[in-house]
This record gives C-alpha cells, sequence and structure tokens, in this order.
C-alpha cells in the first residue's frame, strides 16, 4: 500500500554512489521518473476495508479529543478564577490570555500527535484510526497543526454541511484532507507503510 518509486537494485547503472540522478528514485521513493509524483497508496476499490466506517470513527474520535483538549482548558480558568480571587482581583487579567493559549494547546496538541510515532490523535488511537498523506507517507508536526486549522476554518466558514463532502468519495476524505493532501484510514486493518518518508 506504500508508494514507491522505480528505483532499485536493477537500475544501478543510472544512480551514482551515495547520490540519485534526477529522473530515478531518492531514497525513500519520494522521487518518481514520471514527473515526481508518487501515486495514491490507498485505493478504496481494491482496499475497501481501509475506510470502512472511517466517518462514523472520526466523528467520535473528534468528541474523545474534544474532552481531551477541553480539561486542561477547563482546569486552566478555574485556576485563573482561583488566583484572581487570592490576589482580589489582579490575577483575573490571566483571562485575557486563556483564550490564545487555549488555541495554541489545541494546534500543538493536533501538532505533535498526528506528527508523531501513531499518526493519530488520542480520539483516533482509541478509534484505531491514522492519517497518512495521500501517497502513504506517515504524518509530521507542520502538516497536522494545518490538518487541525484548516478544519476549524472550514466548518466556521462553510458550515458544518461541509463535512458531508466525505460522503462523495470514497476514501471518505473531507475537504480539509483533500486541500492537504491527506487521507484518513483505519489502522487496525493496514499494513506497515515505510517510515522512510516522513517529511520534516
Amino acid at each position: 500500500m506504500s508508494y514507491g518509486g522505480n528505483g532499485g537494485g536493477s537500475n544501478t547503472g543510472n544512480r551514482t554512489a551515495g547520490n540519485t540522478t534526477a529522473g530515478n528514485t531518492t531514497a525513500g521513493g519520494a522521487w518518481r521518473s514520471d514527473g515526481g509524483v508518487p501515486p495514491h497508496a490507498f485505493d478504496p476499490l481494491m482496499q475497501p476495508e481501509l475506510f470502512r466506517g472511517v466517518l462514523t470513527r472520526r466523528f467520535f474520535a473528534c468528541l474523545i479529543d474534544l474532552v481531551v483538549l477541553s480539561v486542561p482548558v477547563i482546569l486552566g480558568y478555574i485556576f485563573i478564577a482561583v488566583f484572581g480571587v487570592i490576589t482580589l482581583g489582579l490575577g483575573w487579567v490571566l483571562f485575557w490570555i486563556a483564550w490564545p493559549a487555549s488555541v495554541i494547546w489545541a494546534i500543538v496538541y493536533y501538532g505533535a500527535s498526528l506528527g508523531g510515532p501513531h499518526s493519530a490523535t488520542i480520539g483516533m488511537r482509541v478509534m484505531d484510526l491514522e492519517l497518512r498523506t495521500w501517497y502513504g507517507a506517515p504524518g509530521y508536526f507542520v502538516l497536522g497543526a494545518m490538518h487541525a486549522v484548516l478544519f476549524w476554518v472550514s466548518v466556521s466558514v462553510l458550515s458544518p454541511l461541509v463535512l458531508l463532502v466525505g460522503l462523495f468519495n470514497g476514501r471518505r476524505r473531507l475537504l480539509h484532507d483533500i486541500v492537504l493532501g491527506t487521507v484518513i484510514i483505519n489502522s487496525s486493518v493496514r499494513s506497515p507503510v515505510p517510515t522512510a518518508a516522513r517529511t520534516y
């Protein structure tokens, strides 16, 4: 299911030691001789089990992640409220930074979890889901952070109805998945994908 180039032991005559000429595959198979664009790693027709129930699982994974995100935020607000009482109201000034801090916390959470070794948030891991690029590579921090940002932007600007996009494509991709070139799959049924394609 992972992507691959056409470079290998059979074309050593076209490759220099420790280096790859343009038009052959580089280490990890990220560049190909067919224009540098690897094929889709996951085929919904050949591998329908990868996408079975993905939208439902994503919904419940999102709810779990909202709980995970909310707990520290709620504790932070409680701390500020108590701190404000102790400091005779001076501590309540921290409420001004609570909202920006909450946004930063959410971005870091999604970036670190989707860019981590499991390529999945806590909710996604509970629901046996993981994020991959369309050519099969695991996620990385910037991709995970942008995945969260574009999700909330698309839902806020285009309304939650934009989520219906997932019903009209075989890979069950949402709008922000299509824009970022990502796909969410059932991690419990996929075969391992090489981690050499990870991008930092």
